[in-house]
């Protein structure tokens, strides 16, 4: 198979002595955003005060996130992760007696459950939607969201197997009910091209480690210009405030558009990685990456299945996971012995995840399942 990201390869500095396939936990780190790191650390060191230099990065940032989903920048809040995110939608969104269900499925990260969990005016309306075989199919969430629906969240891709949403589907079916639809993206956002306005989505979270490429420390919120004021967050801070009111200690006014879910400082250091990251991903582009992508997951499928791999597959006809799911006995075991290679995975519970990202290869791919199925 043709590698169309060749070139590339050289900005990843780890790929010349291992096998990254870990994207799903956290990519691999370019030189561009190594570089990036170190002018964070540079203008410190000789300059002493960053403020304006770092506030200027988070702009780009943030305008280089909404293109990446095809929304505005005024649309999108910097924040530090994507649980502070999920947290400020849900203490920001308002009870409506009749319309207080929340609806999550049991493959969502826990997180979800944890923080919609902890929302008293909302806990008693929750529905969890089981899972079989791991997966949840629209008809499920048509079963479980009704006229009383407030909000689904929904995970683009699940954490453990792979399983890619619908999200235009899912939206017509929570739109239907006059719901809005929440979108988990951390495991999708950078190697699946989104149009959140083209598929409908009102809210969106994905977190800059894994295949936006960045490190820790800085996620990005997109909430709909349409819902916008619906929402008046409780948790909040001086930057989610208009710039008239953020020194005025008695009479806070939040900022117009997603700004107001903002709350202190953000990581500078991660914005400083991420800024960089998604500039290399604009540049590539998100649709070239998934037209690989695709070419190499088939690959990976029916390379495993020559192996004599068991590989989690979706169950619609023709879909392609996010990543590769291997069963395996002890994914923990597994994990450390394929380190202990240079061969960089991630274990979820019973599963072995295989990750590839644009700059890995079919030989690689093929080296990776030859050591699993040895194992």
């Amino acid at each position: 198979m043709k590698h169309p990201f060749q070139s590339y390869r050289q900005l990843f500095p780890v790929l010349s002595s291992h096998i990254h396939l870990g994207s799903c936990s956290q990519g691999a780190i370019s030189r561009p955003v190594s570089a990036a790191i170190e002018e964070y650390h540079r203008s410190l060191l000789q300059h002493g005060h960053n403020g304006d230099l770092s506030m200027a990065r988070v702009e780009e940032a943030r305008g280089h996130f909404a293109k990446l989903i095809g929304a505005e920048p005024d649309e999108i809040a910097v924040l530090s992760s994507a649980s502070e995110a999920i947290a400020g939608v849900a203490t920001a969104l308002p009870y409506v007696s009749g319309k207080e269900g929340i609806v999550y499925a049991d493959t969502d990260f826990p997180t979800v459950g944890h923080i919609w969990q902890a929302q008293d005016q909302f806990r008693e309306h929750i529905r969890c939607i089981p899972s079989m075989h791991g997966e949840v199919t629209l008809q499920q969430y048509e079963e479980h969201i009704t006229e009383n629906t407030a909000l689904v969240m929904v995970s683009h891709v699940n954490y453990t197997n792979g399983f890619q949403q619908d999200l235009k589907s899912m939206a017509d079916v929570a739109h239907r009910n006059q719901a809005l639809l929440f979108v988990d993206a951390y495991q999708s956002a950078g190697i699946i091209p989104m149009d959140v306005k083209a598929m409908g989505v009102d809210i969106l979270v994905a977190g800059a480690r894994k295949y936006m490429l960045g490190i820790p420390g800085v996620a990005f919120l997109y909430v709909s210009n349409d819902w916008i004021d619906r929402f008046k967050p409780k948790l909040t801070g001086w930057l989610g405030q208009e710039a008239a009111s953020r020194f005025d200690i008695a009479r806070p006014v939040p900022a117009a558009g997603a700004r107001r879910f903002e709350t202190g400082l953000p990581s500078f250091i991660s914005i400083f990685a991420a800024n960089a990251a998604l500039k290399l991903l604009l540049e590539i582009g998100v649709t070239d990456i998934q037209a690989y992508m695709s070419e190499l997951l088939e690959f990976s499928m029916e390379y495993g299945r020559r192996k004599g791999l068991s590989i989690r597959l979706p169950s619609g006809e023709g879909a392609l996971p996010g990543f590769i799911a291997v069963e395996v006995a002890d994914a923990s075991a597994v994990e450390s012995r394929l380190r202990s290679q240079n061969i960089i995975v991630s274990a979820r519970k019973d599963v072995i995840r295989l990750a590839p990202h644009f700059y890995n290869t079919a030989g690689e791919i093929r080296r990776v399942m030859d050591e699993v199925a040895t194992i």
